[in-house]
């Protein structure tokens, strides 16, 4: 009797383990179908005016092609990529006699109210760094006199300044090193020997 107990027991314990075998190769393990991935789609908010010019010293700027992009889940709504400005910076020498060496800036948003409109907590705050287009004598961050360059400029923009009428400008702080041009000459004055 104890022998007949003990090969039901070992029947029923087999009889589960190939029950479990089966499951798991006929379709209770298998690779379950991947999720689709979301519509991610963008979401642009018009600049006006989408160009503006300024002149400060004897450096002038202008900033073309700007808006401000975020990408969206199509769906729910969700925020995939935060807001960013985008455009084009060209600068200019307006000097007849003096180089610019340019340091790089920032970019402020600027409220109704005067105050800068800050951006949100892990995102990194907007500065321009000198393109290497900038400058055509092999120095990356010079403009001889009368000389300009182009630029794209992406920069991190606050979710605050999409609300209507809170954006009243957008602050472009440029630190730039006039110094001295100055075209020479020297004469050496030779002779051949032998005449």
């Amino acid at each position: 009797m104890t022998n007949s107990f003990a090969r039901k027991r070992i029947g029923f314990a087999v009889t589960f383990a190939l029950a479990t075998a089966a499951a798991m190769t006929f379709g209770g393990c298998s690779p379950q179908p991947s999720a689709v991935a979301p519509v991610i789609s963008d979401k642009v908010y018009t600049v006006t005016p989408s160009a503006v010019k300024a002149k400060v010293g004897i450096v002038s700027g202008e900033l073309t092609e700007m808006k401000v992009t975020e990408r969206i889940e199509a769906g729910s709504g969700r925020v995939a990529s935060p807001a960013k400005l985008t455009g084009k910076l060209a600068l200019k020498n307006l000097s007849a006699d003096q180089t610019v060496r340019l340091i790089g800036g920032k970019i402020l948003y600027i409220d109704a109210q005067g105050q800068p409109i800050m951006l949100e907590e892990k995102r990194t705050e907007p500065t321009i760094k000198v393109a290497s287009s900038y400058g055509s004598s092999g120095s990356s961050e010079r403009l001889d006199p009368g000389q300009d360059a182009t630029q794209a400029l992406e920069a991190e923009f606050p979710v605050a300044a999409l609300k209507a009428k809170k954006l009243k400008e957008i602050r472009l702080e440029l630190s730039y090193i006039p110094s001295p041009f100055k075209e020479e000459k020297l004469n050496f004055t030779v002779s051949i020997g032998g005449q």
